[in-house]
């Protein structure tokens, strides 16, 4: 089966609304960040505040995903999401509702914590649901496979669609407005998603295999959650460095742009990926992804303009989703059934917590050395990715896949 007929199998299998509904109850997630920098800086006139602010979203959601995804496997993801989607749309509402010149900052604090612990990590969640989709359907590897790149794909435009629809409604309707925009996409969307038929598939088989002892806890999770730390470190850091470079070019307001661009390239190959062949094993895929960031990264310790970072960031974003879908593929055949969520909600934490390290990483480096040494920061992450690559790729390639009894 060819991607593309693969791709038109998993349309014709869920139809389009699910396919609009999984992707557009993501893009919220991806504005809430940027969105609540933009509407504390501003209103408070304090960027430190902003970013404060946005960095306690961000790892409130880190540290409270894994925890909704452990429930989701206990319950299902029907009730799980669809209190994440209420309560996450009730707080970003809720942060603008505090946020006045004025304002406490522990009070802006506190609310930016509260929503991103509840923000639903769908992209993750949505992975979980194919499996048991495509269960009854004839070549279901390759469709899952297809899935899964599709998913990455998914998830990287919504990190670029995101922060540009800040941007725009910013604009438009000013921060504020653009806020309360995702609120009202993830109430709706985010609920739709929980509320979808597919739901219940999830919910019938994680909890029909919830007697299973098989701890989540492995040599083989160990490595795919430090191999998104790495990734998470790489777009910290390739943030950071963007910004720091951009307002010394005198084009700061370029650099959310510039830094999308990375996104780019990481659909493109996202979406090709499922055109391997299966005899190409995902720990090999993973290897090859973990070389290619690290030779893409490199040329960005010699970057010194605009043009420049902007074609060595589009390069990079080739190498991006191949490695986050073989990461992500790898956990969905080697942790339990009743684990799954818990487990990719987990790996999307991981992302997160080395994002905020990489960026705060970078950060520092380059008040002291400029965009070099925070660019180094990346380069230095793909390095530790290869190496963990390379370590582990035996004992991926040995780990015995679990019967996810489909």
């Amino acid at each position: 089966m060819s991607a593309i007929a693969a791709y038109r199998a998993l349309l014709r299998i869920v139809g389009p609304a699910y396919i609009l509904v999984a992707f557009l109850g993501r893009i919220p997630l991806a504005m809430s960040q940027l969105g609540v920098l933009v509407l504390v800086s501003e209103t408070t006139g304090r960027y430190g505040v902003g970013g404060a602010a946005a960095g306690i979203l961000a790892i409130a959601n880190a540290a409270g995903s894994p925890l909704f995804g452990a429930l989701t496997d206990r319950i299902g993801q029907r009730p799980v999401v669809l209190v994440q989607s209420l309560a996450g749309a009730a707080g970003l509402a809720g942060v603008v509702a505090v946020t006045e010149p004025d304002a406490s900052q522990a009070l802006i604090f506190v609310m930016a914590g509260l929503t991103g612990f509840f923000l639903p990590q769908v992209g993750p969640l949505a992975r979980v649901r194919w499996r048991p989709i495509t269960r009854d359907a004839r070549d279901q590897r390759r469709l899952v496979d297809a899935a899964f790149s599709y998913e990455g794909a998914a998830d990287e435009a919504s990190f670029v669609l995101g922060p540009a629809t800040i941007g725009v409604l910013a604009l438009v309707a000013e921060p504020s407005g653009a806020l309360l925009t995702a609120a009202v996409l993830l109430a709706v969307f985010g609920s739709w998603f929980a509320l979808h038929p597919t739901s219940l598939l999830v919910a019938r088989s994680t909890i029909a295999a919830g007697a299973g002892k098989e701890p989540l806890w492995t040599g083989v999770f160990a490595v795919l959650v430090m191999a998104q730390l790495c990734i998470g470190m790489i777009f910290g850091s390739v943030q950071a460095g963007t910004t720091v470079l951009a307002t010394a070019e005198g084009q700061a307001g370029l650099a959310g742009l510039i830094h999308a661009v990375l996104g780019i390239g990481s659909v493109l190959a996202g979406l090709a990926i499922a055109a391997l062949p299966e005899r190409v094993l995902y720990a090999t895929r993973m290897a090859v992804a973990a070389i290619a960031l690290l030779v893409l990264a490199a040329p960005l310790l010699l970057v010194d303009s605009l043009p420049a970072l902007i074609a060595v960031i589009a390069t990079l974003g080739f190498a991006v989703a191949p490695y986050m879908i073989s990461n992500f593929a790898l956990a969905g055949i080697l942790v339990p059934v009743h684990r799954v969520s818990a487990a990719m909600t987990l790996l999307a934490g991981a992302t997160g917590i080395g994002y905020a390290l990489g960026a705060a990483l970078a950060g520092r480096l380059a008040d002291v050395n400029g965009h070099t040494a925070a660019f180094a920061v990346t380069v230095a992450a793909a390095g530790l990715a290869v190496v963990i690559a390379l370590v582990s790729n035996r004992a991926l390639k040995d780990a015995v896949p679990v019967d996810q009894g489909y």
